[in-house]
């Protein structure tokens, strides 16, 4: 029989061990942060009816669905996870409690050109605080909180929170004359990192046939680099929508710092558009300090109604996704993975001499129940190749147990790395075990 080539789909991720461990602690390490701001988890279906994810589509997004049919029905997998909330919210909406705050961290699907760091298949991380009617600006002001709660969990550093208004823009748009191409616009000024000033100035000119002093007035905006209040201060009171943008930008700046973020570590950035429509307020973008080119790492902001396809309530949020795969691959790629964080499946490999097993069958249960995570090395091959096994896994120790310590009531454990070997009771061995692998386990996923 021809063997079939082994092969995993391109834009599809897989791990080896130790890489699954180190994704594993990135995901609990934003889990154990976004239930520190009282989020409630949520795992939605992987697919919904084709009619709900396409709701929301249209344009590329509907292109890079999958569709699947299964008899009569017409299905798809989840592009993102903003689509099922809304359905989710506005099925269980009777059950819920407002304002609801769910975090979700899940797969999805799209089918675009796999490339650097973009899959067709990826984790999202997302929060979303949902309101019935109304929703506070504090929340969009504790927003950057969490997102540098979760970053400096992972063991970043060097990273910045960028913050703008929606509102604001779309006020200073209509003030200058081009409020009925601002959506146009802000799509392109989203752009302003890849394609610089130059190639702004010329679009605008070329596509939008806007005028100088039109184009001058929004370059001035997106480029300024004084304080960005400044700058706003020349169209306050000129524009309803740009005054209450303008408010809700000063609000959340006053209160960034109170939640907890350093100064070095935020900025309001005029240029920050989130090209979607779908955003009408507070908009974020997160970057790697020393990774400018890789782009954005979590972005999100402000909207007016989730369920609008599903419910006639008016239900507003706010909210973040960070792309945690694209995120894992970035660290990887840059060598930033902490290395030195155990990983191994086990933190004791026991290795049982003739007529020892069923003494280690008893003393890995002890030692799992005190906590430790325990394999037994049962084939019956040389003491060498057992010894082998362990530090290929990168067990930290291994405890011998043969004759001369049941004899003795005692168990001999040797540190991996160093190669030294003591002998003791099972009870004072485990209980040192237990602080060294507690320091072991310590640490960040990341070694910044």
């Amino acid at each position: 029989m021809e063997k079939i080539r082994p092969r995993t789909l391109s834009g599809f991720m897989e791990l080896l061990p130790a890489q699954q461990v180190l994704f594993d602690a990135m995901a609990r390490k934003l889990r154990d942060s976004f239930s520190l701001y009282g989020f409630t988890p949520l795992d939605t279906p992987l697919m919904e009816a084709a009619e709900i994810l396409l709701a929301k589509g249209g344009g590329e997004t509907e292109k890079q669905i999958y569709s699947l049919r299964k008899g009569d029905a017409d299905l798809a997998l989840r592009f993102e996870l903003t689509t099922s909330l809304a359905k989710y919210v506005a099925l269980n909406y009777n059950q819920l409690t407002f304002p609801f705050r769910r975090y979700e961290i899940g797969k999805v699907y799209r089918g675009e050109r796999p490339q650097r760091g973009r899959f067709r298949e990826f984790y999202q991380a997302d929060i979303d605080i949902i309101g019935d009617g109304g929703l506070d600006i504090l929340n969009e002001a504790e927003i950057p909180s969490i997102i540098y709660r979760c970053f400096a969990s992972l063991g970043l550093k060097r990273f910045e929170i960028h913050v703008n208004n929606r509102k604001m823009l779309n006020g200073f748009f209509e003030l200058i004359g081009v409020g009925d191409k601002a959506a146009d616009v802000m799509r392109l000024i989203d752009k302003l990192d890849k394609i610089g000033v130059d190639k702004l100035s010329e679009t605008l000119a070329d596509e939008f046939e806007l005028a100088k002093t039109q184009i001058g007035r929004i370059i001035d905006l997106v480029t300024y680099t004084g304080d960005p209040f400044d700058i706003l201060s020349n169209y306050t009171g000129k524009n309803d929508m740009f005054d209450t943008g303008a408010d809700e930008l000063a609000t959340v700046k006053r209160h960034i710092t109170a939640f907890g973020v350093p100064d070095t570590h935020f900025k309001i950035d005029l240029s920050i558009a989130r090209g979607l429509d779908y955003y009408t307020g507070t908009v974020y973008e997160t970057y790697l300090t020393d990774y400018p080119a890789v782009g954005s790492v979590c972005s999100g902001g402000r909207y007016d109604n989730l369920a609008e396809y599903y419910t006639e309530r008016k239900m507003p949020g706010v909210g973040i996704s960070i792309g945690l795969s694209r995120l894992f691959y970035i660290l990887q790629e840059q060598g930033l993975l902490n290395s030195s964080m155990l990983t191994a499946p086990a933190d004791v490999l026991i290795i049982p001499m003739d007529g020892a097993l069923g003494h280690a069958i008893a003393l890995a249960t002890s030692m799992r129940e005190a906590g430790l995570r325990v394999q037994i090395y049962g084939e019956t091959k040389k003491f060498k190749a057992r010894v082998s096994y362990a530090d290929k896994l990168g067990v930290p120790f291994a405890v011998f147990l043969g004759e001369d310590e049941i004899k003795s009531g005692t168990i001999t454990v040797k540190e991996m790395s160093s190669g030294s070997q003591t002998t003791a009771s099972a009870g004072i061995l485990t209980s040192g075990l237990i602080k060294k692998i507690a320091e072991l386990r310590g640490g960040a996923p990341v070694k910044e």
